[in-house]
């Protein structure tokens, strides 16, 4: 059973709903929730860490000012990786990871063609369309596909295929792991054999040679899941697809399950579903895309779902990319039909996720361009020195399109085809804290810090600027930190200073707020650092 064809059934109904809550009860599954760790917030402790404005945490009060949502830049060689093997088929995505080994000081990519009757079968089914692909690229930019792979081909030849029967290969290279032959991890979906089925987690000494590490699914649910390692907390984190009922209809949505050894994961927890906020917004992605869709809208049907996730480890906060599907209709072929979005949400706890914007964070492809239809993402962004990248894949029809199950009268691989492409940020430059021209403040609750310097990530226009004033828990003015010395111009770290002293050292352990006074201005971050 391929990727699609197991689609089909999910989307057919809330049937699957009943065994995937048994499997879930099954001894041993799974271990306690997990629980954030919510003590001494108040003064908020910002330590010395970049702290961003896509949420409102440490807002206090605001004036005259705007926030503004910043969607990525697309890479100008977009696409960056097409179709072009035999063993790839008709369409790529990336369905999986990309990292940057720091030792081998390479670029390395995991992603799935669609090539049927390639790949040699599983022992118990037929093979899987979508083989898990490895690339690599000493730029980021152009891509090498070496003849590496490490699954037998139905005619012998070489390829680049490591994984059968599974994707979303949410690939870790962990250099702390004490055992090489577990030094690359891998969390996916494995779909053959049959006794594997479900979620699973997977090891290897190189990335290319795989085998199973998980003896049992390590939590229920099906079709996609994406995951990471958190540095900070020190766990292993993955979000999970699980079909729940939200608002009367049976929806794709997703449960959050974190490890400490990668052996144990927590009981799945409910933290991403759809709101009315996303219902009522359907219409409008729908009119996007109108002329691509293959069946008319039923405004009985019409609703918004999430189909993945891919995710960025800022200093502070963790950030989400949300694979949108907004439902038109039910397909001609079992599935739903409707576009595909990437937008942006926030969390400092996994539980709670904020998304303040419902926009693209990636700009849609004009109707029939290569980006115009369907949207995932790789499961952690990168930061590439002063730049966030985010690898993503689209496609030029819609979820529902014809193309996606049969190839005959359907235009797949010459009319339709799915590539993979790079979006970019400016570091930390997600959503701006904007001053008019005639100026704006905002203020900041109570936070403590450590470090002996102010920094701010900002830019200013025509006639701008940016002074900063430090206050008490109180909003008293502290004395010194009055009004500071103006900033004019775009930069990513730019010391504040006071007469031209950049030194809080004496502030630092002591509640303080911070207010911040832009004139033609976008202020992105601020952080107290140690060093300069």
């Amino acid at each position: 059973m391929n990727r699609r064809d197991f689609s089909k059934l999910l989307g057919a109904g809330s049937f699957l709903l009943p065994s995937l809550t048994a499997r879930a009860a099954q001894p041993g599954s799974t271990q306690t929730k997990y629980v954030p760790d919510y003590s001494s917030v108040s003064p908020f402790p910002v330590g010395d860490r970049a702290q961003l404005f896509i949420d409102r945490v440490l807002v206090r009060e605001s004036e005259q000012v705007t926030f503004t949502p910043h969607p990525a830049e697309r890479h100008a060689s977009n696409p960056i990786l097409k179709a072009d093997k035999p063993w790839e088929g008709w369409r790529l995505e990336i369905y999986g990871n990309v990292i940057y080994d720091e030792e081998e000081k390479i670029f390395k990519m995991w992603y799935i063609g669609e090539a049927p009757n390639y790949f040699s079968p599983s022992p118990d089914g037929p093979s899987s369309d979508n083989a898990t692909l490895y690339a690599t690229s000493q730029d980021g930019v152009h891509w090498d596909k070496p003849l590496v792979g490490t699954i037998q081909a139905l005619n012998g030849s070489k390829h680049n295929a490591v994984i059968n029967a599974a994707h979303l290969a949410s690939v870790m290279k962990d250099n702390r792991e004490p055992d090489p032959a577990k030094r690359y991890k891998m969390l996916c979906y494995v779909d053959q054999p049959k006794a594997l089925r479900g979620y699973q987690t997977m090891v290897s000494s190189d990335g290319l040679n795989w085998k199973n590490h998980s003896s049992q699914v390590i939590c229920p649910g099906s079709d996609v899941i994406t995951g990471y390692f958190d540095e900070t907390r020190r766990m292993y984190v993955a979000l999970v697809r699980i079909n729940t009922l939200v608002r009367g209809h049976q929806r794709r949505v997703f449960y959050l399950t974190t490890s400490r050894d990668f052996d144990h994961w927590t009981q799945p927890e409910l933290v991403w579903t759809p709101d009315l906020e996303d219902d009522a917004g359907s219409l409008r992605r729908i009119e996007e895309v109108r002329s691509m869709l293959d069946v008319p809208d039923n405004p009985a049907l019409m609703r918004t779902e999430f189909y993945g996730f891919g995710f960025y480890l800022a200093e502070s906060c963790t950030l989400g990319f949300p694979w949108m599907v907004t439902i038109n209709n039910n397909a001609r072929y079992g599935n739903h039909e409707g576009p595909g979005e990437l937008q942006m949400g926030v969390t400092r706890d996994l539980i709670h996720w904020d998304r303040p914007f419902r926009t693209p964070i990636v700009p849609r492809g004009k109707p029939g361009e290569w980006d115009s239809g369907f949207f995932v993402t790789q499961s952690r962004a990168l930061r590439v020195k002063d730049e966030v990248w985010l690898y993503y894949g689209s496609s030029n029809y819609t979820h529902g399109t014809p193309c996606l199950y049969r190839a005959q009268g359907t235009g797949r691989g010459t009319k339709y085809t799915g590539s993979i492409g790079l979006a970019k940020w400016k570091l930390d430059r997600f959503v701006s804290v904007d001053g008019p021209g005639h100026g704006g403040t905002l203020t900041t609750i109570p936070v403590v810090f450590v470090g002996g310097h102010l920094e701010i990530n900002a830019l200013t226009r025509s006639g701008g600027s940016i002074a900063v004033e430090i206050l008490d828990a109180a909003g008293r003015p502290v004395d010194g930190f009055g009004p500071s010395d103006p900033f004019s111009g775009d930069e990513l770290r730019k010391a504040i200073t006071w007469k031209g002293n950049p030194s809080v050292q004496r502030l630092a352990g002591k509640p303080i707020s911070v207010r911040f006074s832009l004139k033609n201005a976008e202020l992105y971050s601020f952080a107290f650092r140690q060093k300069a």
